[in-house]
């Protein structure tokens, strides 16, 4: 586990050179308290899961951002955003939520399936990563508890390779700390063995031209999203990623979040700067020949 005053460099290097990282008081109890209350209606009416995958003795639901006002706090953290941010941008224009997930395992509850996230996704593994995870206890992550088992080593082109991922750890955390880990690294939750549930947040970051795990435009649709600040709401989704991703009628999908919204707009170019570079040379070269 590494203190929260470590620099991004160094939970970037520890990230990438595990596939994971633990990061110590990262926010204050305060925040962890009140989400949990504001979640604790939503873990109680919220069934069980069917399939062994998700687990049977396990609850799960998401559209977190309009269940507590204190979620956004888990997703904005700075030293998540700049180590996300750090991991994912080169592969990407921007990067957009994936995912945040309430979770409940209950006692009785068996080891979940070793796996690796980014494999929601067909394309090629190796060359860059997908998504980085987030797991955020409300309850103190055991042995005992069913803590996340994470599999160093596994990550990446040379991890995913191996036959067998190895010994994993078990993610013992504080509510408060934040366990990290790539999508191309090998993780389950553990078995709870104990006679109370374990409860967490999973907030996943993820490529922006990506189609992502939860559906953010139904999860918070624009009613709901004018209320988030800018950066939240370009994450949940109002946000074009260039070329031209993602728009709606043409623009950025945050014209939805203003009001007196036009019933017709025009289309409006939005190209990286190496495309208006290729496209600049083009008309050039075009007027040149006439």
């Amino acid at each position: 586990m590494i203190a929260a005053q470590t620099s991004t460099d160094d939970a970037t290097e520890k990230l990438l050179r595990q596939g994971y990282c633990i990061i110590e008081n990262v926010l204050p109890p305060g925040i962890i308290h009140a989400l949990t209350a504001d979640l604790e209606p939503s873990f109680a009416a919220t069934p069980l899961c069917q399939g062994r995958f998700y687990g049977e003795k396990t609850r799960r639901f998401g559209a977190l951002l309009k269940r507590s006002r204190h979620a956004q706090a888990l997703v904005l953290t700075p030293l998540i955003m700049d180590l996300v941010e750090t991991v994912l941008r080169p592969a990407c224009d921007r990067i957009q939520l994936n995912v945040m997930q309430a979770i409940e395992i209950l006692p009785g509850e068996a080891q979940q399936l070793p796996h690796r996230d980014h494999d929601m996704w067909q394309g090629a593994k190796g060359a860059h990563e997908y998504l980085v995870n987030v797991i955020w206890p409300l309850d103190p992550f055991t042995r005992e508890n069913g803590a996340t088992l994470i599999y160093p080593g596994s990550h990446g082109e040379t991890g995913m390779a191996r036959a067998d991922p190895g010994a994993p750890i078990v993610a013992q955390c504080p509510p408060g700390g934040a366990i990290v880990f790539l999508g191309s690294t090998a993780h389950g939750a553990g078995a709870n063995r104990s006679h109370d549930s374990r409860r967490a947040v999973v907030v996943g970051y993820c490529l922006g031209w990506l189609k992502p795990y939860e559906n953010q435009w139904l999860a918070y649709p624009p009613d709901i999203a004018r209320n988030f600040s800018p950066e939240l709401a370009a994450l949940a989704g109002y946000a074009q990623h260039r070329p031209n991703l993602g728009n709606y009628e043409g623009q950025c999908p945050s014209i939805l979040l203003r009001d007196g919204i036009p019933d017709h707009v025009g289309a409006i170019d939005a190209l990286r700067p190496d495309q208006e570079a290729m496209l600049a040379q083009y008309l050039e070269r075009a007027g040149e020949g006439r």
